[in-house]
């Protein structure tokens, strides 16, 4: 059977688009946006019937025939906590994503700009697949060490599922086989440790908890930033950026170029030496935290993302932890082809579409101590 798909990933200032025909890549075209143009629309869900008319455009200019396609995969965006898999764009999720329900985010866009091609063409569907909030987080990985707070599964869903279905083909096995440990290292770092399937601990890489990278500050030391909140130096906005979109590399070398390090790093800065080695071994670290998690039991760590085409990262990296297990890479990141295969593997019927409602929808409700003590001091009182 020949299939066509469209792939959409809408960025903060860019849009992906790529026309598959089976898991041949035909048309690929990454089209910038002007901010200035962006900032017109009060909300990111605002921009979705500008960028459909401009991916509409780009299509008609290069010859596409839309009227073939069978299914259009969007990003998948902040949407309630879901389990892994390929999921239709129906009403819920459509409503989700348009209010933003977990946030706003560009890539909220790629499953309603999906949803609103796919329902003008004939036997075409919308889905989504493996968003960044997939969860299947085990309890014990969740509690954060206090009630008030919980841990959250966020991170590169997408690459990481994607990489490890490839590393399993190429080993002839079955992805739920296998125990990996998953390092995905771009603009923001996430490690995940992957049991037979699901990945079971990982960081939450959106607000930059773990290693720093390019962007976020990671994991700081929580007195210094809990004094540094109250000091009033800082607004809210100012230390939220601080932690995500202004840390890692932006605050100490002024770039979040992680080529830009590298090179410098080559030609002997020491001061780009060390933070880039800083990360590393916070990568390290976390890799090793990961391995913990699946008992020393892993098939291969794999390091996958932009920052594993550099040399340096690497060796690094496997210094530290191919004592472990075996260390695979998988340089860069190609969402395009991961979007396009999920929606193949459904036309195949290799993989049954899920519906997002309550029954796909991670509802967490661990036990609230801190509740309990306020029922047993209000029952006291009530003896008073």
């Amino acid at each position: 059977m020949n299939h066509k798909i469209l792939a959409i990933n809408p960025g903060s200032t860019s849009t992906k688009i790529a026309v598959y025909h089976n898991a041949k890549p035909i048309f690929l075209k990454s089209i910038l946006h002007d901010p200035r143009e962006l900032s017109k629309y009060s909300r990111i869900s605002d921009q979705y019937e500008f960028r459909k008319k401009i991916i509409l455009d780009e299509l008609k200019a290069s010859h596409i025939n839309i009227e073939i396609i069978e299914a259009i995969v969007g990003r998948g965006g902040l949407v309630h906590p879901i389990e892994s898999g390929v999921y239709i764009v129906n009403e819920r999720l459509r409503h989700d994503l348009l209010e933003g329900i977990m946030g706003e985010h560009a890539s909220n866009l790629g499953g309603l700009i999906a949803h609103d091609l796919a329902k003008d063409l004939p036997k075409c569907q919308a889905f989504i697949a493996d968003p960044v909030v997939v969860d299947e987080l085990q309890d014990v990985a969740r509690i954060a060490g206090h009630p008030v707070f919980q841990r959250y599964s966020i991170f590169h869903a997408l690459n990481q599922k994607a990489t490890a279905r490839a590393y399993a083909r190429l080993m002839n096995r079955k992805y739920e086989e296998l125990n990996l440990v998953i390092a995905h290292l771009g603009g923001g770092v996430s490690v995940g440790a992957h049991r037979k399937g699901r990945v079971i601990d990982v960081n939450q890489a959106l607000d930059g908890e773990g290693p720093f990278s390019p962007e976020r500050s990671g994991t700081l030391p929580s007195g210094a930033l809990v004094k540094l909140c109250f000091e009033g130096k800082y607004s809210l906005d100012e230390i939220k950026r601080m932690i995500t979109g202004e840390g890692g590399y932006v605050a100490y070398m002024g770039t979040n170029s992680a080529y830009e390090v590298e090179l410098l790093a080559q030609d002997g800065d020491e001061r780009a030496r060390l933070i880039q080695d800083a990360m590393s071994y916070q990568i390290g670290k976390e890799i090793a935290s990961m391995c913990a998690v699946l008992h020393g039991d892993i098939d291969a760590i794999i390091l996958t993302g932009g920052i594993s085409h550099n040399p340096m990262v690497v060796e690094y990296i496997k210094k530290m932890v191919s004592f472990m297990a075996p260390v695979v890479i998988y340089p860069g990141e190609d969402e395009m082809h991961a979007l396009a295969m999920n929606g193949l593997m459904v036309l195949k019927g290799e993989v049954k579409p899920r519906e997002y409602d309550e029954s796909t929808m991670v509802n967490v409700k661990l036990p609230c101590w801190e509740c309990k003590d306020r029922e047993k001091d209000e029952l006291m009182k009530s003896y008073e």
